[in-house]
């Protein structure tokens, strides 16, 4: 079966599950998500008292998985190897100390992570090991944590991960823990976890878009569940809330998988999506349409298709360069979610435990995951790919026995998305295992945040654009007149060709905000080993000059016609077709034009620079070829 057939299916049974139309699923995004309004949601305080499972555990774990996972534990080779890994990662937390409340910069999230690793993993090696010194440990993290002052509600995803760890460990081994433990921890998470959750200025997250309506609604999902006996009608008030906000967030991935902040922020918001399908499920004995909600499977398609063979992301947005743990542990639920062995990321677990280093903090449910997989198929990733959306991307890939391990990634989309950037028009080129064209990425939150710099804001002038990593100066992209993108304007893919020759074409005219009257960038993979970049332009009176730009870390040799770009004992081809006349200029990036932007070692900017006078009645093309030599 392939892959569209197999997605096809999965999205048209979604659609059944919601109670909408099988027709009609190329319309826009904003059309699609507008059709899609809510989660079932039966949930009062008498639904919970009849329908909530009434023995521990239930979240994510039951009896039943439990008696599936032992056998695995026994029989399947991923599931010995990674548990291995786990009673490793145990190991050393009982070597650590007991963690503090340690806020830095505006975050205790570090904090609130750790304790999340420390409970899934531990919690779930006393459950198969029953070492006393495991369950000590435990309950002396447990009182630590549940003694904090608060759980720093200002940052509200520290509280949402903190009340998943202590939520899985009360649910994993409370029957184990002392009473006055249990006591501590349940009243924690109604007075530090869900109380705060209501307070004005703390709830922004309930309909929001992006990763944190994810993470935050899916902790309070946990905490409410694990409170639930103690006090059914807020556990009932708690998951209605939820259930009815998270639609704002899983409408993003429509209408084709692409998630808008990009692959790392896919793995974090994506994975507490996933975890509270699976606490629903086990609670409840459904999810209430979440795992079938419209694009959500496919964009296990869209995580992998963001990984080049060289193992780092095409990383737009707020994207790191290369893939962690946690994504793979999430991929772990899609596989068994959809039985395609395509997501079960199986040599990686396969890996020598010791080699594994520290697992993700969703280590204990990605155990039951794996053990739950049942091979049903397995599907393919496209060579050419199109992903639609607020922020749309192209892939070209090469097969799978691609000499070259050919990978080129393009995008439209917008500045002011959640964690965007000014990219439109940018893309990525790896061929013959060398990155050649990059995306500056991004970099860490707090230094910026305390030095003053406003990160966050997005209105036109705001400070955030200055950044190399943010502004479209940092990017492969086109510039008019050295100005800033329009931050609030989309540039959509308005054309897109699989055969004979995969092309691609992004209109970015509403990003310069009138400066070009059309700008249409074509991406051609017009052989197996190039690249074309074509820009079709139409200029208004008063545009002065153009500039066409490439970030690399490559060293750069100039030639009459383009340059010589070396890397790693490779070279690559960089030919300018058009306009004719015009010359690179290589502009060093390292260190970088701010004290506070990223420094990438060796980074330069290649720029051709094309006065408005050089096109013909202010009409013509910019046009570059990236290619291996012959």
């Amino acid at each position: 079966m392939g892959t569209r057939i197999f997605l096809r299916m999965g999205l048209i049974y979604a659609l059944f599950l919601l109670g909408l139309p099988a027709s009609g699923f190329s319309q826009t995004t904003q059309n699609y998500g507008d059709k899609i309004k809510k989660l079932q949601n039966p949930i009062t305080e008498q639904y919970i008292r009849t329908k909530l499972r009434k023995s521990t555990p239930r979240l994510i774990l039951t009896p039943e998985i439990e008696r599936v996972l032992k056998f695995k534990l026994m029989t399947d080779p991923v599931v010995k190897n990674y548990y291995a890994a786990m009673k490793i990662n145990a190991g050393e937390i009982l070597e650590s100390p007991v963690l503090t409340r340690n806020v830095i910069g505006r975050r205790l999230l570090s904090t609130s992570r750790s304790m999340l690793h420390r409970m899934t993993v531990l919690s779930m090696v006393y459950r198969t090991d029953r070492d006393p010194a495991i369950l000590k440990r435990i309950n002396e993290e447990l009182t630590a944590v549940c003694n904090f002052s608060d759980w720093h509600p200002s940052h509200f995803l520290d509280v949402a991960e903190m009340s998943l760890a202590v939520a899985l460990a009360v649910d994993w081994v409370g029957r184990w823990l002392p009473k006055a433990t249990n006591e501590l921890a349940k009243k924690s998470l109604i007075e530090k976890g869900i109380n705060p959750s209501f307070e004005k200025g703390n709830y922004g997250w309930v309909n929001g878009t992006n990763n944190w309506n994810q993470v935050c609604n899916g902790g309070m999902i946990a905490a409410a569940l694990a409170v639930a006996e103690k006090d059914p009608e807020l556990a009932a008030r708690t998951i209605s809330r939820s259930l009815d906000g998270m639609p704002d967030a899983l409408k993003q991935y429509a209408p084709g998988g692409v998630y808008p902040e990009g692959a790392t922020y896919w793995g974090y918001g994506t994975s507490f999506s996933v975890v509270t399908s699976s606490l629903l499920e086990s609670a409840f004995g459904t999810d209430f349409g979440i795992a079938a909600y419209p694009s959500f499977i496919e964009s296990a398609d869209f995580r992998l298709l963001t990984v080049a063979p060289s193992g780092q992301y095409f990383n737009f947005a707020d994207c790191g360069d290369s893939e962690g743990t946690d994504g793979d542990i999430t991929l772990a639920w899609f596989a068994q979610k959809t039985g395609n062995s395509l997501y079960l990321q199986k040599e990686k677990f396969l890996i020598p435990p010791e080699s594994m280093g520290t697992l993700s903090r969703l280590a204990g449910a990605g155990l039951i995951w794996l053990s739950q997989f049942k091979p049903e198929a397995e599907t393919s990733l496209p060579a050419v790919w199109k992903g639609e959306g607020s922020n749309p991307l192209i892939i070209f890939r090469g097969g799978k026995d691609d000499p070259h391990k050919y990978y080129f990634g393009g995008k439209g989309g917008r500045g002011n998305l959640s964690h965007g950037n000014l990219d439109a028009g940018s893309f990525v080129f790896e061929l013959d295992g060398v990155r050649w064209v990059i995306d500056p990425g991004v970099q860490d939150y707090n230094s910026l945040e305390q030095a003053g710099f406003d990160l966050w804001g997005q209105c036109q002038d705001c400070e955030r654009w200055t950044l190399l990593t943010k502004g479209n100066h940092g990017h492969s992209t086109l510039t008019v007149d050295d100005s800033r993108f329009k931050v609030d304007a989309t540039a959509p893919i308005i054309d897109f060709t699989e055969n004979p020759v995969p092309e691609a074409t992004v209109d970015l005219t509403p990003v310069f905000g009138g400066r070009l009257k059309s700008a249409h960038r074509k991406f051609i993979k017009d052989t197996d080993h190039s690249i074309t970049i074509e820009d079709r332009l139409v200029l208004q009176d008063t545009t002065k000059s153009l500039t066409w730009a490439l970030m690399t870390t490559a060293e750069v040799i100039p030639l009459p016609d383009g340059a010589i770009l070396k890397q790693d004992d490779k070279e690559l081809i960089l030919k300018i077709y058009s306009p004719a006349g015009v010359r690179i200029s290589t502009i060093m990036m390292d260190p970088p034009p701010l004290k506070l932007d990223r420094r990438i070692s060796g980074l330069k900017r290649i720029e051709i620079r094309v006065p408005a006078y050089h096109l013909d009645k202010g009409e013509g093309y910019i046009k570059v070829r990236l290619t291996a030599p012959e």
